[in-house]
């Protein structure tokens, strides 16, 4: 399998090339789950500064859940207090105040190239605190959704003992059901090899949510929504490098489901193709070669006979 890397490689490229030769620029790009970017240069003159904006689809729910505090935590001065005009946050980083060592500069490019990540780690990251609150106890946590697609929602709520995470995903046809459905169990059946028995524990659902949402209003009850759930546990997020880890994988999950879908279906349809071509060179040599007789005519014509 495939993990899809965390970071944007379109930032992080672009700022590598800027960074060795600054030149004026604006570009504009989507990232795989609907995320505008835009990197410009916002004064011609000075090629120097660059301004790195993000839109995202569920910001005010981030915000509510502490988007703002771990960006700050994360960038510092280089977060604009008023973003860009039709972008929700904005960065303005100068490129000769960039780190001189290799190793130092590939941390501050990687840093920004994690932006996006960084705005979505704000409500795992407050249940995973929420969850050392609620330990030993019976209660739950506040149910926090973000809904960052049309009809398509993340929900993370912590527990006294774990905390979990559901998606909901649209599977647009019939093969992507069917597809989708072997792909998640063998999530399931992986799990019982004794070398990833402390993996989450996964669950799916086709068309009923799971019980811990059943009562938020507006969700959809039909055969083309499914229902994927992590179950997190305290080890999965004790410390901050597997609680980054964590984060960076968990909320990456419908990207890389999708993706790995597209690609089963691109590799059916080669082999398809590739197998029809075999039996059209079978059928080919099958054809019987009926022999050809030529005879002259009186004035002197060819006819030909088969």
């Amino acid at each position: 399998m495939i993990l899809l890397e965390a970071h944007n490689v379109i930032i992080h490229t672009t700022l590598h090339e800027k960074l060795v030769k600054p030149s004026s620029l604006d570009v504009q790009f989507v990232d795989f789950d609907g995320v505008r970017f835009r990197l410009s240069t916002p004064e011609k003159d000075k090629k120097n500064i660059l301004l790195l904006s993000m839109h995202i689809r569920c910001w005010d729910e981030l915000v509510k859940y502490g988007a703002l505090n771990v960006l700050q935590r994360e960038y510092g001065a280089l977060l604009l207090p008023n973003s860009e005009p039709e972008y929700n946050v904005s960065l303005q980083l100068d490129l000769e105040q960039a780190p001189a060592d290799q190793e130092s500069r590939e941390a501050f490019v990687m840093s920004l190239a994690l932006f996006k990540r960084n705005a979505l780690a704000a409500p795992f990251e407050s249940a995973f605190q929420a969850q050392k609150r609620l330990e030993g106890g019976s209660q739950l946590g506040d149910l926090m959704a973000i809904h960052y697609r049309d009809e398509e929602a993340i929900y993370v709520q912590a527990g006294s003992d774990r905390v979990t995470v559901i998606f909901s995903t649209i599977f647009q046809d019939e093969t992507d059901r069917i597809f989708g459905k072997v792909f998640l169990q063998e999530f399931v059946d992986a799990r019982r090899q004794p070398s990833i028995q402390n993996a989450p524990q996964v669950l799916y659902s086709s068309r009923d949510p799971p019980l811990e949402i059943r009562h938020v209003p507006g969700l959809r009850n039909s055969e083309e929504i499914g229902y994927v759930t992590f179950v997190i546990f305290p080890r999965h997020f004790n410390n901050p490098a597997i609680a980054a880890a964590t984060v960076s994988h968990i909320q990456s999950f419908r990207d890389y489901l999708h993706y790995h879908i597209k690609c089963s279906k691109a590799y059916m349809h080669s082999r398809m193709r590739h197998r029809v071509a075999e039996f059209q060179k079978v059928l080919n040599r099958a054809k019987t070669e009926q022999p050809t007789a030529e005879r002259k005519t009186v004035t002197g014509r060819t006819v030909v006979s088969r």
